[in-house]
């Protein structure tokens, strides 16, 4: 029965929305809330599950109007805070053992609470402060019911709503109910601090407060308590700029060193300790990049700094921000509208967020959706700049990517790089290098397990036959040699490997075989014209 109830409630209130929504947009309806707050309203009166559902939805910027995305944002965790007695409890049931061993003193009053959780402070028995928190108790059984409401009634909107079909509804309630169950998982949470601890373990401008030993569990966490102010707290204006430029710093580290970051980055999460060290709480949104991911987003950020659209478009098909084959030469023009548009404004005016979201906006409708970690990283862009803003008006964002670029290139490819001047063919040198052994070895395996067959045969064209043989042998020859002279130039660029006085040895003999090989293929030309 209550599963009944709650379904009638969901139905009269998702359809309600859709019936105020059809009213007011064809203006039978006048009313003085945008449809957007009025959507917003309507999640809040829903509950946890439609609370934290909006603000995943708020990631699709793709997909929503500004004004949804911006009202969706602003969504709070507007509930009462659960008995104490029943806290102790939990924690209790989770560690197996009593409250009094685990700690000496225990605040049964929450400092905080929110949908999912809320937050005790307590003390350990060799004194240290900590912070304990706890999952609401039976949510985990609201948020399965309420997603398999959720996809009834979107099933019953599909059915009269067939065109709703493109932007894949059910794929989407499927995909933020995945990320809100690994959300309320607080395991996932405490694996996830631990690896930003030793992240910036011997960090001297960031800090990450550490879960308490093995006091961790599907439903409670133990983390060490870090006493500061919020990074938008008027105190914290004296150093903005030398604190913009750390957030940025750690960022930079984040994204393209070790491929994990922070992906709520708001300033509720962001504080500043009594050291000047900014400290990140909040782990239970966290974005992953692998290796080729971040080296399309480095060459995104140079093709945008530098104003090239082919390469800008080039990188943003690489991240997969578009899906199947997008027409070049429409989404050419709008590349080109797009800088020219930030070509007139100031540097600390651009914004890496913005541009991310119009390119992807410009494939509406015939592409496919972003994958997650991308949206997590758009958010994350999206939430530190507006961060950097407050910390210094001025700050240029620009300025301190590209005077850096070479370094995150070199620290994502193993390869150095020069930082002052990186453009789109040291970029597509320095990466193809790296490929290389790689895709020779993909292509020898190829050979080895399939073998290469060509099963057409003519009578009567030996000698043709045997002229594109070696026509073909002299292309393939030329290529490696090619291929010789650009590697040799890399070597010697950045001397790489053993040196003889200032002379890089494995540059010179890379010259030393590309001038001998071009000496066979001259010789061999000259001998063929002269037959």
């Amino acid at each position: 029965m209550p599963v009944l109830i709650r379904l009638f409630r969901i139905n009269v209130a998702l359809w309600g929305y859709l019936l105020w929504w059809s009213l007011s947009r064809s203006g039978m309806l006048r009313s003085g809330i945008s449809p957007a707050q009025r959507f917003v309203a309507t999640l809040e009166r829903l509950g946890t599950t439609f609370v934290k559902l909006g603000q995943g939805l708020a990631l699709h910027r793709e997909l929503l109007p500004d004004q949804y995305v911006a009202a969706l944002g602003k969504l709070h965790d507007r509930v009462e805070p659960f008995p104490g007695d029943l806290a102790k409890t939990e924690i209790e049931a989770s560690f197996g053992r009593p409250l009094a061993e685990l700690f000496a003193e225990f605040d049964a009053q929450p400092f905080a609470a929110g949908s999912i959780a809320q937050v005790h402070r307590a003390r350990l028995h060799d004194g240290q402060t900590v912070i304990v928190k706890v999952r609401r108790p039976g949510i985990k059984h609201q948020l399965e019911e309420d997603i398999r409401i959720s996809r009834w009634f979107v099933k019953s909107v599909l059915w009269g709503w067939p065109t709703a079909r493109r932007v894949q509804p059910l794929e989407l309630i499927d995909e933020l109910a995945c990320n809100l169950r690994r959300e309320i998982d607080f395991r996932q949470e405490a694996a996830n601090i631990a690896r930003s601890v030793e992240v910036f373990r011997d960090s001297p401008t960031v800090y990450v407060p550490g879960v308490i030993g093995e006091l961790y569990s599907e439903w409670v966490i133990v983390q060490e308590m870090s006493p500061g102010w919020r990074i938008d707290d008027p105190k914290s204006q004296a150093h903005g700029p030398e604190l913009a430029k750390h957030l940025v710093d750690a960022y930079l580290h984040q994204l393209f060193v070790v491929g994990i970051f922070h992906g709520d980055p708001h300033p509720g999460n962001l504080f500043v300790l009594e050291d000047g060290r900014i400290c990140f709480h909040d782990f239970g949104l966290v974005g992953f990049l692998d290796r080729a991911t971040r080296t399309n987003l480095i060459a995104f950020m140079l093709a945008f700094v530098q104003q090239d659209g082919d390469w800008l478009l080039d990188a943003h098909l690489d991240l997969g921000m578009l899906g199947g084959k997008p027409d070049r030469a429409e989404f050419r023009a709008e590349m080109e509208e797009l800088i020219q548009d930030y070509a007139r404004k100031p540097l600390k005016d651009w914004s890496f967020g913005e541009v991310f979201l119009r390119i992807a906006q410009m494939g509406q409708g015939r592409s496919t959706r972003i994958p997650h970690h991308l949206l997590v990283l758009l958010r994350a862009i999206f939430l530190m700049e507006s961060t950097l803003r407050r910390l210094d008006p001025h700050f240029n964002l620009i300025e301190g990517l590209f005077a850096q670029a070479g370094r995150m290139l070199e620290a994502i490819e193993g390869t150095s790089a020069a930082a002052e001047a990186v453009g789109r063919l040291q970029y597509e040198s320095l990466v193809s290098l790296r490929q290389l052994p790689g895709r020779l070895g993909q292509a020898l395996h190829r050979i080895r397990s399939q073998g290469v067959e060509l099963p057409i045969t003519h009578q009567g064209l030996g000698p043709l036959q045997e002229e594109i043989r070696r026509s073909s042998a002299r292309v393939s020859l030329a290529l490696v040699t090619l291929g010789l002279y650009i590697a040799a130039s890399l070597l010697m660029q950045h001397s790489l490997g053993p040196r003889w006085g200032n002379t890089p040895v494995l540059a010179v003999a890379g010259y030393v075989l590309a001038l001998w090989l071009t000496w066979r293929l001259v010789r061999d030309v000259c001998r063929r014209d002269g037959s």
